[in-house]
């Protein structure tokens, strides 16, 4: 997914913190822990978060990698403590317990459907379920997120924004349509479910409070947008290379998704060819799409894999979530009887911070094929080489207009 960065996350969902270890970014590149701190905070709003959010006050403490507010070159190390750790202290410790108390433990034998509960204990042959759900749990994306801190915030540097915003909940949607703002993220964030139409945004906080009073959950689907990006990121000469695939993949590993589209995305299959391509027209003044122009975007910024230089847009569909305060039935893993789920704590509806935790994979994913394009051990070695290549596009672009032929 990831060719150039490599971003490794640790810890539990109830351990003393979650980690992010970011490896790859040049040298030279402004960074403050407020970077982090700003867009842990976005993560942790929304109607429909449960008790968790009352308890973290998530703030990155970054540990490597960074003096003096500059990265140097080494990997990033982000620390995002839980403070809910302090009720669970007995439960995660690592040392083996001096005596076995399944309450004490918080041990769990009653898995949940819709979650890693059972097919994980099958696979690494574990009896209690508490030790599979606390990394599968996803607080895990908190460390994600101070990681995409840090690639939004050397994409920044060149002009490209990651934004997003919710477009459903449950059965509440978004008429189509609708055009974006110019500062999508203060928009978005100022409605309770980080949606920009106010009428949707109303239904869908009544659709969640619904879900809650029945004990159950929702899902919906959120938009992630990327403006200010080049043509030419990305490849379309292997498959692994091809942009669309590393983004989708980045996208769907995401906690409970379920679906990604690029652009129209699966509208496109119902339609003709002549209504689903953007035609294509001279523009000399758009330098960073090498002066050309699509008429519109339902290919969402890509083609055969690469950047077009327009917006970059992904919508990813979110399921419920799957610890129901009202448990599914399931069975007990120690005696095989049919039994009720177990109940942990949850949500009722994280749409709008899935969607934060989008922005911070579609940066993971840019910055990486910005760092393959562009490389540079430092940010002015990066920020030559991405002025040389906008030039050769102008150059080659005043050369064919002259010509009246291509540049081949």
């Amino acid at each position: 997914m990831l060719r150039c960065l490599r971003l490794t996350t640790a810890g539990e969902t109830h351990g003393p913190a979650v980690v992010a270890v970011l490896e790859g970014m040049p040298a030279g590149l402004p960074l403050e822990p407020d970077d982090v701190a700003r867009e842990l905070a976005r993560r942790q709003q929304g109607h429909g978060r449960g008790g968790r959010m009352r308890i973290e006050k998530d703030v990155g403490e970054i540990f490597g990698g960074v003096r003096l507010g500059e990265t140097i070159g080494s990997p990033i190390a982000i620390r995002i403590p839980n403070l809910d750790y302090r009720n669970w202290v007995e439960a995660m410790a690592v040392a083996a317990p001096e005596v076995e108390d399944e309450q004490v433990l918080r041990r769990a034998y009653l898995p949940r459907p819709g979650h890693a509960d059972l097919v994980g204990i099958l696979k690494y042959e574990r009896k209690d379920v508490r030790d599979i759900l606390e990394r599968a749990s996803a607080r895990e994306t908190a460390a994600r997120v101070a990681a995409g801190a840090v690639a939004k915030r050397l994409l920044g540097e060149f002009g490209v924004r990651v934004e997003s915003h919710v477009v459903r909940i449950g059965p509440v949607a978004v008429p189509p349509g609708q055009p974006l703002p110019d500062d999508l993220t203060a928009v978005a964030d100022a409605s309770p479910v980080r949606c920009i139409d106010d009428e949707a945004s109303a239904a869908m906080v009544e659709a969640i409070d619904a879900a809650r009073r029945a004990g159950d959950s929702l899902g919906g689907v959120f938009e992630v947008v990327a403006r200010g990006a080049p043509v030419g990121l990305g490849s379309h000469v292997t498959w692994e290379s091809r942009l669309g695939g590393r983004l989708g993949g980045a996208l769907m590993s995401i906690h409970a998704m379920k679906g990604v589209e690029v652009g129209m995305g699966f509208e496109a299959a119902r339609l003709r060819g002549s209504e689903v391509h953007d035609e294509i027209e001279s523009d000399p003044g758009r330098r960073r799409s090498g002066g050309y122009r699509r008429r519109r975007n339902n290919a969402g910024g890509l083609e055969g894999g690469i950047t077009t230089g327009g917006p970059v847009v992904a919508r990813v569909a979110m399921k419920p979530l799957s610890s129901l305060r009202r448990p599914l039935d399931s069975v007990d893993t120690r005696t095989d009887e049919p039994a009720k789920a177990f109940l942990e704590r949850s949500d009722v509806c994280s749409v709008p911070a899935a969607g934060v935790v989008g922005e911070a994979m579609m940066a993971l994913v840019l910055a990486d094929a910005w760092i393959e394009k562009f490389a540079g051990d430092s940010l002015s070695d990066m920020r030559r080489n991405v002025e040389s290549y906008l030039a050769r596009l102008r150059r080659d672009r005043d050369g064919g207009a002259r010509t009246g032929q291509g540049t081949g």
